[in-house]
């Protein structure tokens, strides 16, 4: 019964701050007036209007495919490559010893600081896009993977060698199962960051997206569909957060008590 109340309780909560959030922007838009600061009733109309109509000579949810698209491949080809390369890095020392000084080097480099190689290497079509996403992704892939090999519990290892396990079981029934936490954490903030990266990359180099869309506001100084792109950005991340986080409970039960 009490656990039915705090879970009633934290939902009206979350409602009341929401209202809240619009209370407080209304005053403030009417403080500041409409040019600066549009109130909620005017996003909301701007919204029903770029949801129904072009935006920038095309639709807006073809802009948000875009957007996705770009996500998506340079995300799952960063898994493909980080995910790997930091088990490897944890698990085998020799493998550590050669790429480990390597990826230290690169890792410091914010992944907007990519942007005018990759478009010298891939001019101005998708290309930049989707590299400086996979950048981002790809160190946060490869960190997660290689932290969650690295603080595995040598009694594990040792209880499994203890009763005849090879190495290669060793690594796969044991320590990458211990690993998946923190591979589910990089899997999360890894999302994240590859849709601030397409969002940066949009603004600079792009026709469509809706970091492109949101830009636009700007140079036509138009604040309503500014912010407008800026919650659509808001939004598909949180969804984004939300669908990994449901994959992470049906892939880690044991970890459902720690997200309720």
């Amino acid at each position: 019964m009490r656990n039915i109340i705090n879970k009633y309780a934290e939902q009206f909560g979350t409602v009341a701050s929401f209202v809240l959030l619009l209370i407080i922007w209304h005053l403030i838009s009417l403080q500041v007036g409409e040019k600066i600061l549009p109130g909620p009733l005017t996003i909301l109309e701007k919204a029903e209007t770029m949801y129904t109509g072009l935006v920038v000579g095309q639709s807006m949810w073809v802009h948000i495919g875009y957007s996705l698209r770009r996500v998506l491949i340079a995300y799952f080809l960063a898994a493909a490559i980080g995910i790997p390369l930091g088990i490897a890095m944890g698990w085998n020392p020799t493998f550590r010893k050669i790429f480990n000084p390597i990826f230290e080097l690169l890792r410091p480099i914010p992944p907007l600081a990519w942007i005018p190689l990759a478009i010298l290497w891939f001019g101005i079509a998708e290309g930049p896009k989707i590299f400086i996403c996979f950048v981002g992704a790809f160190a946060i892939f490869v960190m997660n993977a290689y932290t969650g090999m690295r603080y595995t519990e040598t009694l594990l290892i040792d209880a499994a060698r203890t009763f005849g396990a090879s190495r290669n079981q060793q690594l796969f029934n044991v320590a990458i199962p211990a690993s998946l936490p923190s591979i589910f954490a990089g899997v999360q903030n890894a999302m994240s960051m590859a849709w601030m990266c397409v969002v940066a990359g949009e603004l600079v180099v792009a026709r469509e997206g809706v970091g492109f869309v949101t830009f636009q506001g700007m140079e036509l100084g138009d604040v309503p569909m500014t912010i407008v792109g800026m919650m659509t950005i808001g939004l598909i991340g949180f969804f984004l957060a939300v669908s990994l986080r449901f994959t992470e409970r049906a892939l880690c039960p044991w970890r459902r008590d720690l997200h309720q």
